[in-house]
């Protein structure tokens, strides 16, 4: 988790590599009028900490259900009433190649010998293996249920459902139904917040997630605990854009960079990180939902410390309100506010007569639909490789709670580097090196010994950095590529892509029953494939943001007009109106 020291070394970095504007540059009215608070005081530490500490439990949340619906070693039940020789007993399993054990013979999870016959072979006196050929005794399926080993867990979903053999198509329908509830959050987040303002509906949807989170613990079917996700789904994604959203709009350029890039990101790592340490105490699937949802009714004293957004409360006409959250914000950094702080924006108020856009103008002209279909693709890949492996965890050789620390664990210099890599690098290049890198490794897994598991295991690990550092360097660099007037549009356009990778993602883990290399074949291919059609998207690095889709940047091959430059951007600024 960041400390006030980092967080202060990525704003020294930030000024130096965004230097002061100069007088050409442009402002919006409300940056200008609200300078006088100055970039890092202790209303913006508030502001932007308190915003990072609600993101926590998004990082908990998401892939809980590593341990709540993981699958414990199992066999079929064999009833202890019958009269069953102990030789009959112990060989009542059949014997199965596992080929995730490379090949080791292990008791069949989903089968047993028949029990009528084998009672009979045990009442005549007669020897498994000696006196009866196991391999011609009739086989039957687990008709009295299953035995779980609790080494691991005292009961998860599976093992409290039978999630297993017929009905294991069901465990990763389970992640579906919390991330169809993503999808969903995601079309209306943005529009409640809009309407109600952000405040509000970050602490509502939190209130969600955390109340309906506690309400799983007493589902009585696997049924009503998928309705339930679904809603806890609707609720994560609806407070972590609120949050998102609200940070970017009270924090000045320079603090908001850090807090959009780095901030809210390593926070989310640090709940991630908790996950693992709350599973390895809490071994029954029920208390552990409970010990998750019980931290969300901490943040409910930071209603009174985190303020709704001046920039909307501006946008609805309620000025006095914005000028008493500034006031008392200039309070708090010590500096005296001007006596009118918002007046010259009352007439900017006014709806101005222009042209409305929607969704269906990112594919309207030949440029723009090259570039939102080949980014809809880049992130529908990059979503469900970074949601499989991290959903994978507990597959991995050696200890679960280990291997999901890990995996978090990774995800802090990942953040890091691609804050880096945004402020000095290529936006195109280093997009395609990070997918073209984490494709490689994935791919590389299968090519691993069996007993090699700990290589095995590290290149998975790398193979996670890499994707995690393109996720996060994706959102920023769609935001640079469209206009001012598509931007939110575009990029929640994309989001809503990378949800159907977000549903798709446990299937990919689930084709492990069928072989184990073939979800990183999978996995590994697309994400090489995205790499390479990363390429093809036009480069913004030092580019100034598009204002119309007329100043879009070409896609190869859809226009010869001369790249959007600085240089015109000031000529437009300088042209008389």
């Amino acid at each position: 988790m960041p400390t006030p020291v980092i967080i202060s070394f990525f704003l020294t970095l930030a000024h130096c590599v965004h230097p002061e504007p100069s007088e050409t540059s442009k402002m919006t009215d409300y940056e200008t009028s609200t300078a006088f608070l100055g970039e890092w005081g202790r209303f913006q530490q508030q502001v932007f900490f308190l915003l990072s500490l609600t993101v926590i439990p998004n990082g908990f949340t998401a892939l809980s259900t590593v341990f709540l619906a993981d699958t414990p070693s199992h066999h079929c039940l064999i009833p202890a009433h019958l009269n069953l020789t102990p030789a009959w007993r112990n060989s009542s399993i059949p014997l199965e190649q596992e080929s995730s054990q490379g090949g080791a013979l292990v008791r069949s999870r989903c089968s047993r010998y028949k029990l009528v016959d084998i009672l009979s072979f045990s009442e005549k006196g007669l020897l498994p293996d000696v006196d009866v050929n196991l391999s011609t005794v009739p086989k039957e399926s687990c008709l009295d249920g299953w035995e779980y080993d609790q080494s691991i867990y005292i009961s998860t979903i599976i093992s409290e459902w039978d999630l297993v053999c017929d009905e294991s198509w069901k465990k990763p329908l389970t992640s579906s139904f919390f991330f169809c509830g993503v999808l969903t959050g995601s079309f209306i987040s943005g529009q409640l917040s809009d309407r109600y303002g952000r405040k509000i509906v970050l602490f509502v949807t939190q209130a969600i997630q955390t109340v309906f989170t506690l309400i799983q613990v007493f589902s009585p079917s696997w049924t009503a605990f998928c309705a339930l996700f679904f809603v806890v789904g609707v609720g994560h994604i609806s407070n972590y854009v609120a949050a998102f959203v609200l940070g970017a709009e009270i924090l000045s350029p320079y603090v908001r960079t850090v807090y959009t890039t780095a901030g809210v990101n390593l926070f989310f790592a640090g709940g991630y990180m908790l996950l693992p340490f709350f599973g390895f105490f809490i071994r029954d699937w029920r208390m552990l939902l409970l010990g998750l949802s019980l931290p969300g009714f901490f943040f409910v004293p930071l209603w009174w410390f985190i303020p709704e957004s001046p920039r909307w409360l501006l946008s609805q006409g309620r000025i006095e309100e914005a000028e008493a959250i500034i006031r008392d914000a200039a309070k708090k950094n010590k500096v005296e506010p001007p006596s009118v702080i918002f007046s010259p924006l009352q007439e900017q108020l006014k709806p101005e007569k222009r042209r409305a856009h929607n969704i269906c103008d990112l594919l309207r002209s030949r440029n723009i639909r090259w570039i939102s279909v080949t980014l809809w693709l880049i992130w529908n890949t990059l979503t469900i490789a970074y949601f499989a492996v991290s959903l994978n965890t507990a597959n991995l050789h050696g200890n679960v709670h280990f291997n999901c620390f890990l995996s978090a664990l990774v995800e802090i210099p990942a953040y890091i580097l691609s804050w880096t890599m945004f402020r000095w690098c290529s936006r195109r290049l280093t997009l395609s090196s990070s997918l073209s890198m984490g494709g490689l490794f994935l791919l590389l897994i299968q090519l691993i010994p069996t007993h090699l598991f700990s290589l095995a295991i590290a290149l998975e690990m790398i193979g996670k950095f890499a994707v995690t550092t393109a996720y996060s360097l994706v959102y920023a660099f769609t935001a640079e590529l469209y206009p001012t007037v598509l931007r939110n549009t575009a990029v929640g356009a994309c989001s809503m892509a990378s949800r159907i990778g977000s549903i798709t993602a446990p299937f990919f883990i689930y084709l492990r029953s069928y072989s184990v290399s073939l979800p990183y074949i999978l996995m590994g291919s697309l994400t090489a494939l995205a790499g390479l059609l990363s390429l093809l998207l036009p480069e913004s690095f030092g580019m100034p943001l598009p204002e119309t889709i007329d100043h879009m940047q070409h896609f190869p091959g859809c226009c010869q007009r001369k790249p959007y430059t600085v240089t015109h951007m000031r000529e437009e600024e300088n042209a008389p109106e």
